[in-house]
């Protein structure tokens, strides 16, 4: 339960129909079976106690005193487990009977939670015997226990973990245009549990699963789902055992239709109390009481949870080959479409751009193209600037001219060594020297020469620098961190490695498609200073700042997720652990909070640029960022441990 993970499992116990002490065993060992992978919350079907097919016999006494006392007995036998348990049973109140979800912990029956939708069609039946539950809570007595809340208006509150607070519906709650978790969820609800015995028919479990996710990710929260399967009778219907844990609209784990009938995976109650604050229009009430709810606490020892879950180590891009080509598709439109709109409104038949033979000039020249083709304008109209400097190579210089012309863009060459000497001398710097001025110096001048051809040509300065670059503040201030549109703005550069190998793949081209793989054979390096002896790079990128795998990895955990600094270590180690050791990640990670916060002068004047996925750092939008505040707090945490 640290760092906000919660261990949920759905499990889904071997029935006998009507058959309430086999059944009761069997929902003891799957409970058992759950502890043993560490499960804190545990989720068993709809009506498990009895089966959910017995049908008339629910009017039989026999049945129901049976159910009752078994409820009473799997409280005692489970008073030693640490773990709050959700299981179905049949419960009596005044003279009405009604399907309901009983929670346990520590020994107690800490409420009773009764379904609100009873389904009557089809092949459901249940109004023949079942109520439908009261929403606000009264106090019952039931398996030995006296003041039970019984009502569907009640939430169940960890003390040691105040952002895991859980609430109960029951299989058709959530098949109806509101469902009870939608009121649960804006009480304070972050983990939802549904008991269901939702049967197997062919094209049902799309449907169930588009609706455990679709909810989780309306309601910004956990939905543990436990369904009815082996055992259950076959007379008319066939249950599957469909378990499912989703979060955010992500699935963790699921077991298939006669599967094997247990899901278990952490879900990140922390992350879900973030993003709901961050969310403006998910709008909670002040307190579970403003709505009519009910609050019982009960208590779990605070520990380590062993993550099980995916945990992406690339989180901008898919891993599966086929959704990566549509992301890479859709990244690409909307950042032509983006310069096309630019274009038109500016009535510019013209963009001036500077490559280098890099990954991040390579994929806007791409850009402008597919911008030019959307506008019916000749590609002639691209004026792709290669400015040699102190540390061009020849094979970057070769890719960048190569891809040009390939392209049919307007290539132009300007040296810029003696104007930078000049500059040197007007400055009184030696050249000899190779620090910042003298690197940032190269930056400057390209950019006054890609501006002043824009101006004698009436077209935009199309920008190149990529998100990465723009979080760590990797950028020459008014050089390559200004131009007149930047379509690379919002693209980590672990996505822009897979855009231009998706174009290199898809162009149909094979001399685009050569210099397109050589491009992105070539190390990440800005080239301002001298080459080796060989003519190979001397200034490597990731060298001096660090892997960009991992800097994107945080970069998405901070500011997408809000992830503090000791668990972002965590994560990184549990997804990048096979690649880095423990002290590489701890040492980056510190670099991406020093240059973070440092370097946000340089995003809060940005140039106009898409926003393509889910994190940017735009001053006019996802980032809101004073430049003089301070990292303290955050690297004091990554000293601590």
């Amino acid at each position: 339960m640290q760092d906000g993970f919660v261990k949920v499992a759905a499990r889904t116990p071997e029935v006998r129909v009507a058959d309430v002490e086999y059944n009761m065993a069997s929902c003891l060992r799957q409970i058992d079976a759950a502890i043993e992978e560490g499960a804190r919350v545990i989720v068993l079907p709809e009506l498990c106690v009895t089966a959910y097919t017995c049908e008339d016999l629910f009017w039989q006494d026999a049945l129901l005193d049976a159910a009752e006392k078994a409820v009473g007995i799997i409280a005692q036998r489970t008073s030693h487990i640490d773990a709050l348990v959700l299981l179905g049973a049949p419960v009596r109140t005044n003279a009405k009977l009604y399907n309901c979800a009983i929670a346990l912990a520590h020994g107690c029956v800490l409420g009773i939670v009764p379904k609100r939708a009873i389904p009557t069609y089809n092949e459901f039946y249940e109004s023949r015997h079942f109520s439908v539950g009261p929403k606000d809570c009264v106090p019952v007595d039931f398996a030995g226990f006296s003041g039970v809340p019984f009502g569907t208006r009640q939430l169940f509150a960890c003390d040691e973990l105040p952002q895991l607070v859980v609430a109960a519906e029951i299989c058709e709650d959530l098949w109806i245009p509101n469902p009870p978790s939608t009121d649960h969820a804006l009480a304070g609800a972050t983990l939802i549990c549904n008991l269901s015995a939702s049967n197997a028919i062919v094209g049902k479990a799309d449907y169930r699963r588009s609706l455990v996710t679709g909810q989780s990710a309306r309601l910004i929260c956990g939905y543990v789902y436990a369904s009815a399967g082996a055992g259950e009778s076959t007379q008319d219907l066939v249950f599957g055992g469909h378990d499912m844990v989703a979060e955010n609209g992500r699935m963790l784990a699921e077991a298939e239709p006669f599967g094997s009938g247990a899901a278990t995976s952490e879900v990140d109650v922390a992350f879900l109390c973030e993003e709901r604050r961050r969310m403006s229009t998910f709008v909670t009430a002040p307190a579970p009481e403003a709505m009519g709810y009910t609050v019982t606490h009960f208590s779990l020892t605070l520990s380590l949870t062993t993550l099980t879950r995916f945990v992406d180590p690339h989180p901008f891009v898919p891993s599966d080959a086929e959704r990566r080509a549509e992301r890479c598709e859709d990244v690409l439109s909307i950042q032509a479409r983006g310069l096309a709109k630019r274009l038109a409104h500016t009535r510019s038949s013209h963009v001036v751009i500077g490559v280098s033979g890099g990954l991040d000039s390579t994929l806007a020249l791409l850009v402008c193209a597919r911008a030019f083709d959307l506008l019916d304008l000749d590609r002639i109209g691209i004026i792709a600037v290669t400015m040699p400097g102190f540390g061009t190579t020849g094979r970057t210089h070769g890719n960048a001219t190569t891809l040009a012309d390939v392209l049919g863009c307007d290539l132009r060459e300007v040296n810029i060594s003696d104007a930078v000497r000049q500059h040197f001398s007007d400055i009184g710097h030696d050249e000899s020297v190779h620090d910042v001025t003298y690197e940032n110096s190269q930056a400057r001048e390209r950019t006054q020469v890609l501006m002043d051809i824009a101006n004698q040509e009436g077209g935009l300065v199309v920008g190149t620098g990529d998100l990465s670059e723009l979080a760590l503040g990797w950028a020459t201030y008014n050089g390559d961190h200004m131009s007149m549109y930047a379509v690379n703005a919002s693209v980590p550069k672990t996505l822009v490695r897979h855009l231009v190998r998706y174009v290199a793949d898809t162009c149909g081209n094979d001399e685009e498609a050569q210099v397109l793989y050589d491009v992105l054979d070539t190390p990440v390096s800005p080239e301002l200073l001298p080459a080796e002896k060989d003519g190979t790079i001397a200034q490597r990128t990731e060298d001096l700042v660090g892997p960009y795998e991992l800097h994107d990895f945080f970069l998405y955990e901070v500011l997408r997720r809000g992830t503090p600094p000791r668990k972002a270590y965590r994560l990184a180690r549990y997804a990048l652990g096979d690649t880095y050791d423990d002290a590489t990640i701890l040492k980056w990670e510190k670099t991406f909070y020093r240059r973070y916060f440092a370097q946000q002068f340089k995003r809060s004047c940005l140039p106009d640029g898409p926003k393509v996925g889910s994190a940017a750092v735009s001053p006019r939008g996802d980032l809101r960022m004073p430049s003089d505040a301070c990292a303290a707090l955050w690297l004091r945490e990554l000293e601590e441990l």
